[in-house]
């Protein structure tokens, strides 16, 4: 039986529906992985699969079904589902014209995909790891993970566009062989080609280095360097928070006071960046817009709408929100989709992590961070734990491990008060980058008064 392409099975479903509009969506993955404990690799494998999404459109109403279909009778059962829920479905206050007449000159290429070979030079450095760290008695825990996912989007008018997206990180924990001395470190990559099993172990040998002393400090204010992966993790917060009609309904921080949105507003230190590009090098991503459902950032309607470089905040000045057709007609705005990266550029950021701490009479070095939850969406007020190290500066050096705190803070905020950053490099959110948000790059930053709220016993 010959294979059937994955543009074959949009091409399907688009046949097959009876509504007045069909968009059909297939995601065609292939994802490996290699997990390791104790110093010994544990588990390995290579998945694959196929996701389906049908939209149906009757009317001024619409309805989505997603699952998983990779013959042409799964795709018509789905096709059938999605058009028979149309049928009865509420209008929808996003419907607008769907896109049309955009073709990908690769529509009918295969899926591509990834394999166990990925990891073959870091797979072989990791041995070595292991063999220093067992006769060094340090012990290593954590895991590698690569993604090939073809995106295949088709419409009844006329869009076929196509997207590769490989994506890949790595994470790993080392501790001493008593358990009472904890690191990690971790990073996002396209291909394994820019990974060093090797660099990655020796990384965590001069962090565990740095906790053989131990410090305990109570809660309070500290000056305080966050690290790019601890930036990341709060600023996927500050965009994830940018959706333009919860700002335009008073909502979230992004919210002018008395109605409206604060687009325009300066917001944060004027040198403050944040922008996300599909074609930036090294965190490229989906250049149209690819929509299985509609929600407050999101409309099915905009599949295909094309992404470029979007300013979210210029020079301290809230610039955009998340916006779809329908937000944008609200808020008076132009159309901006959310983009599947992130980059926090600070005008004048300089020098590395360690060049800050560098500048430190006393204070805090912090890893990442991890429970990460919204107190507050008025002020974007969030409140989390550190993990896996957190050390004393003293004197422009690490001098040693200090016990872990749960914070409360702002990054909204934070972006107002740090004093210092380091420049832009990629990065990659410990609390968000494994499962939901990978591509971004920011700075370290030093922030005078960081509020460690209470003092956590988490190691």
């Amino acid at each position: 039986m010959a294979t059937v392409r994955p543009y074959q099975l949009v091409e399907h479903g688009l046949a097959k529906s009876t509504s007045d509009a069909c968009v059909v969506i297939v995601q065609d993955s292939t994802t490996t992985n290699l997990r390791w404990a104790n110093n010994t690799l544990t588990t390995n494998g290579v998945m694959h699969g196929v996701g389906v999404t049908v939209i149906a459109f009757q009317g001024a109403a619409n309805a989505s079904v997603s699952g998983t279909a990779a013959s042409p009778e799964q795709v018509t059962a789905l096709v059938e589902q999605a058009d028979a829920a149309a049928r009865v479905a509420d209008a929808a206050e996003d419907r607008a014209d769907l896109l049309a007449d955009q073709v990908s000159a690769d529509w009918e290429a295969a899926a591509e995909s990834t394999s166990i070979e990925v990891f073959r030079d870091f797979a072989g450095e990791l041995g070595d790891a292991f063999d220093q760290a067992e006769a060094e008695s340090r012990i290593l825990y954590g895991f590698v993970s690569h993604d090939v996912t073809t995106t295949y989007l088709g419409s009844s008018t006329g869009l076929r566009l196509r997207h590769v997206q490989p994506t890949g990180h790595y994470g790993c924990t080392g501790k001493t062989a008593d358990l009472t001395n904890s690191a990690w470190v971790g990073g996002a990559t396209r291909d394994f080609s820019d990974v060093s099993a090797r660099s990655m172990a020796a990384e965590l040998t001069t962090r565990l280095g740095w906790g053989a002393r131990r410090f305990d400090l109570p809660a309070g204010r500290y000056d305080t360097v966050l690290p790019p992966t601890a930036v990341a993790d709060l600023m996927i917060d500050v965009y994830w928070s940018a959706g333009a009609r919860v700002a335009h309904e008073g909502q979230s921080v992004y919210s002018r006071p008395g109605g409206g949105t604060r687009i325009g507003e300066t917001i944060v230190a004027p040198a403050v960046n944040l922008s996300s590009d599909p074609a930036r090098a090294g965190l490229e991503c989906a250049p149209f817009v690819v929509a299985s459902g509609s929600s407050n950032e999101s409309s099915v309607y905009d599949n295909g709408i094309a992404l470029g470089s979007t300013p979210w905040i210029k020079d301290g000045v809230l610039t955009s929100l998340i916006q779809t057709r329908q937000t944008a007609g609200l808020t008076g705005q132009p159309t901006t989709p959310s983009i599947d990266n992130l980059v926090l550029d600070v005008t004048g950021g300089d020098g590395s992590t360690l060049d800050l701490v560098a500048g430190m009479d006393d204070g805090l070095l912090l890893t990442c961070l991890w429970y990460i939850r919204e107190v507050d969406p008025q002020t974007l007020l969030l409140t989390g734990l550190t993990r896996d190290g957190v050390y004393r500066v003293q004197g422009g050096e690490i001098t040693g491990a200090v016990n872990n705190f749960r914070f409360n803070e702002s990054p909204v905020e934070l972006l107002r008060r740090f004093t210092a950053a380091s420049a832009t490099v990629p990065s990659f959110s410990r609390e968000w980058g494994d499962d939901y948000f990978s591509r971004t790059a920011t700075p370290a930053l030093r922030v005078p008064d960081f509020n460690m709220s209470s003092v956590s016993q988490a190691l």
